[in-house]
């Protein structure tokens, strides 16, 4: 058998390696790529071949990539982006787009953007779909799995083959019953007061929670509910305290009062993002820019104005 080179490489052999890396298991890597075990195995012994090194390595009962494997997988997920676009090459059309998009959203942000988002996309592409799951704390596999085509959302997963890209700012606010209770006249009435907060997930508090406690600032929550839309219900006709970012009072708090939070604090961004391999993909590229085209209006609709853009 002759000696393998450069000119041996091919796509297969490319995903295979990200794959594995992203796996971490040669077994759930041909479940993802939908082939056998062996079939990755052999691909990944001819990879060994052209590029002269093991790849991965037995640690404990898995195993770990080499550093040229984590050097050469970078490589391998840009190529495989080109690849993609020169297979998909040509024009997008979206009045012949007949399909579902999947777009990963909590409830601020489905509110906020998708309903104009989906107005909008459909004048040019009338059979879009659209379908929006809850993102939660997103993870990089959401996307890699293509579970969804875009996560909306203020915390990106921080991956090598994940994209983002900034679409606004929020203030946070203090949201109050009016009729129950005055706003807090300063940073101890605050403090002594009982709250609301949302918790996505356990042990993952809200960025603005995560911030204050780091701070020191000690708070007693009454409640703490799965999303935006519950902390309504629980403030109405009540002295509880909830410190959300300001562009829920367009929708989901609307009716109650409002007041700045008695100290300085951060704001909120909020990202879109996608995987590498869509990020030459002309539905993508269309996608995204429909979805940047409605975010002015759908601020100037909540009548709530965003921060400067860093």
């Amino acid at each position: 058998m002759s000696k393998l080179d450069h000119s041996d490489l091919d796509g297969h052999l490319l995903e295979v390696l990200v794959a594995v890396i992203e796996e971490s298991s040669v077994t759930r890597a041909a479940q993802w790529l939908e082939v056998t075990q062996s079939a990755v195995s052999h691909l990944l012994g001819k990879l060994r071949a052209i590029v002269a090194d093991p790849l991965f390595v037995r640690s404990g009962r898995g195993i770990v990539a080499t550093a040229r494997a984590e050097a050469l997988a970078q490589r391998a997920r840009m190529l495989l982006v080109e690849m993609r676009a020169f297979a998909a090459s040509g024009a997008f059309e979206p009045a012949q787009f007949n399909a579902t998009v999947t777009i990963a959203a909590n409830d601020l942000q489905r509110d906020l953007l998708q309903p104009l988002l989906l107005r909008t996309a459909r004048v040019c592409a009338p059979g879009l779909v659209l379908r929006v799951m809850p993102s939660a704390v997103p993870s990089a596999e959401t996307l890699r799995e293509e579970l969804c085509q875009l996560v909306i959302t203020p915390r990106p997963p921080d991956a090598s083959d994940i994209v983002q890209q900034r679409l606004f700012e929020d203030r946070y606010l203090v949201f109050h019953e009016a009729s129950a209770r005055d706003a807090p006249r300063n940073e101890a009435d605050y403090l002594a007061s009982e709250h609301v907060t949302v918790l996505y997930e356990r042990r993952r508090a809200l960025d603005i929670d995560r911030w204050i406690d780091e701070r020191g600032l000690r708070r007693r929550f009454a409640v703490t509910v799965p999303d935006f839309s519950g902390v309504g219900p629980f403030l109405r006709a009540s002295a509880l305290l909830t410190t959300l970012p300001g562009l829920v009072r367009a929708n989901l708090m609307r009716g109650f009062s409002v007041a700045p939070v008695p100290f300085d604090c951060p704001p909120m961004p909020m990202y879109m993002v996608w995987h590498l391999r869509h990020h030459t993909d002309p539905m993508h590229l269309w996608l995204r820019s429909e979805l940047q085209s409605i975010v002015a209006p759908a601020l100037a609709a909540a009548e709530v104005q965003p921060t400067r853009r860093s």
